[in-house]
């Protein structure tokens, strides 16, 4: 069946119509049902419209992977609001930025990020908060069990005439007075946060039909292993993610199911494994890497899934023999951006593709690679930075002219994104990676800015000079090290200390594991720091 291609919401609650009782969302080991997800998510629509989210009106969604996600992801949808999901894991200052960025007036959080939540308030325009408890559209069963063996975590609220219970929204909604659904596929429906190249996040404005359109055709690679109604996805990304968003979120518009867990547990994905029959797996390449070396992986059975797909870093090539020599099966690849709405390149699972390969250009994809300081096309075969075109692919980031003039360039009368990796295609259209031009680290799947690290390190009264590179690592792709120069004046610091300081001023993934004292750093005629020496001397080290 296709995927109505006008208004996310629309497309699931046609599903939601058509196959009420089957399986949407598996939830630490509950099933809710299509019908279940859809009155829950018009319900809460309706109280959300109740306390003043009008069309249009951004609504931050602060959870971690849940059944609670989705069902605010869809409610704000369906109350015509615009979704704006950020990492669970923000702490204070990131999560003031994006409000500030994208001008959101309502949170919807979990209680242990509350208190987070409650320091950004007072400095910004969000009116109302809407917190979840993490077991809260758990059975009662479940809900008891866990409080009293203390199994699920709780945060501290302040219940007040701005804060509300998700569980009593759910309750109190009202249905019958929802409007009609505004249909316009060029609305934006959500705005995704990337804050990979710089030290603020970027938004990009995901339009209803670009979302339905890259879902489509991420569903469609697989179809001719896995009927969709038939499949059960397995999402190990974050749903507010892009890799999420497409890949598992995608899966509720055909009428199969998606299963989710709200943090990492290698056992207790293998279990829902093989309980549940999982068809299809999402993850990073390092989590692929983590499943192979679990000690505990042989009592487990893991032979239902039909599709292993692996994006948002390179996928080794030594990584994907070990795999297919442990399960007969490859894991498949994909690429793709947040400001491509996903997929620009995915491996075709009917026919055979080489190894290395990240796939062929989706249909609603254009690309061009080009020489990256003149923007000339290389020739076949060689490679170059990848440009990408999509007809609804957004022009501009949120309010942020000056990257927006960094990452968007008019060519041959169309508007391309220059992804900043550089890419090459051999002549059957096979698109393969070669190497990345920005400064970023791929760190355990997260785009990690050099410089923001750098700009921390160097707020530190003793450091003068740093240098932050990504080391080649087997396990998470590259691990982060900073060559740091200390002012001549100074004793006794230790990298340590310097790690320390980082820990409390970044988010856990950004924090560098090597520190290298230097005396000095390599540097251009006009001072400018020469990033590229310093990542060749890491290269020929890892060498020898």
């Amino acid at each position: 069946m296709p995927v109505h291609t006008d208004n996310i919401y629309a497309a699931f609650e046609r599903m939601a119509r058509s196959c009420p009782s089957h399986s949407a969302v598996i939830y630490l080991g509950s099933r809710f049902s299509y019908s279940e997800v859809r009155v829950a998510a018009e319900r809460l629509a309706g109280a959300l419209i109740a306390l003043g989210v009008r069309p249009g009106e951004k609504v931050v969604i602060y959870l971690p992977n849940s059944v609670h996600w989705i069902v605010s992801w869809l409610g704000i949808l369906r109350a015509g609001g615009v979704c704006v999901p950020v990492s669970p894991i923000y702490l204070p200052h990131d999560l003031a930025h994006i409000v500030d960025n994208s001008g959101a007036s309502m949170i919807v959080c979990a209680d242990t990020n509350f208190g987070y939540v409650q320091r950004v308030m007072s400095e910004s325009l969000v009116e109302n908060v809407v917190v979840a408890r993490m077991a809260d559209m758990l059975p009662g069963y479940k809900r008891t069990f866990g409080w009293f063996f203390n199994m699920i975590p709780r945060g501290r609220v302040a219940w007040d005439g701005k804060t509300y219970h998700f569980r009593k929204l759910l309750h109190n909604g009202i249905t019958s007075q929802l409007p009609e659904l505004p249909i316009d596929p060029l609305k934006t429906a959500e705005m995704l946060y990337t804050g990979g190249t710089t030290q603020s996040s970027k938004g990009v404005p995901i339009s209803h039909r670009h979302f339905l359109v890259s879902a489509r055709e991420q569903i469609r690679t697989s179809r001719p292993l896995i009927p969709s109604r038939e499949n059960i996805v397995l999402c190990h990304s974050p749903l507010f993610h892009i890799l999420g968003q497409t890949c598992g979120l995608a899966i509720l518009l055909v009428g199969g199911t998606l299963l989710i867990q709200p943090s990492v547990n290698l056992d207790a994905t293998f279990d829902a494994i093989a309980r549940f029959k999982v068809r299809a797996l999402i993850a990073v390449p390092s989590f692929y890497r983590m499943m192979l070396e679990h000690e505990r992986l042989d009592q487990y059975n893991l032979t239902s899934v039909d599709y292993w797909f692996s994006a948002g870093d390179v996928l080794p090539l030594e990584l994907n023999r070990r795999w297919e020599s442990r399960f007969g099966k490859i894991i498949h690849q994909g690429y793709g951006c947040t400001e491509t709405c996903g997929g620009v390149a995915m491996c075709p699972v009917d026919r055979p593709f080489p190894a290395n390969s990240v796939g062929h250009v989706v249909s609603s994809k254009k690309v061009k690679i080009v020489d990256p300081i003149f923007l000339d096309p290389v020739k076949a075969g060689e490679p170059g930075e990848l440009l990408v075109h999509s007809e609804n692919m957004p022009t501009a980031y949120v309010d942020n002219a000056k990257q927006t003039r960094e990452a968007f360039i008019d060519l041959d009368g169309l508007t391309w994104y220059r992804t900043s990796d550089v890419m090459r295609m051999d002549n059957h259209g096979n698109l393969f990676f070669v190497d990345r031009t920005t400064d970023t680290i791929n760190h355990d799947g997260h785009q990690v800015s050099a410089s923001e690290i750098e700009a921390v390190l160097q707020e530190h009264p003793a450091v003068v000079a740093t240098c932050v590179v990504g080391v080649e690592d087997k396990t998470v792709g590259e691990r982060i090290k900073a060559c740091v120069v200390l002012k001549s004046d100074i004793k006794g610091i230790t990298g340590y200390e310097l790690i320390k300081w980082c820990r409390k001023r970044l988010l856990p993934h950004k924090v560098p594991q090597y520190i290298e004292f230097r005396d000095m750093l390599p540097k251009s005629k006009l001072g400018k720091l020469l990033r590229r020496e310093v990542r060749e001397e890491e290269r020929q080290r890892a060498e020898a």
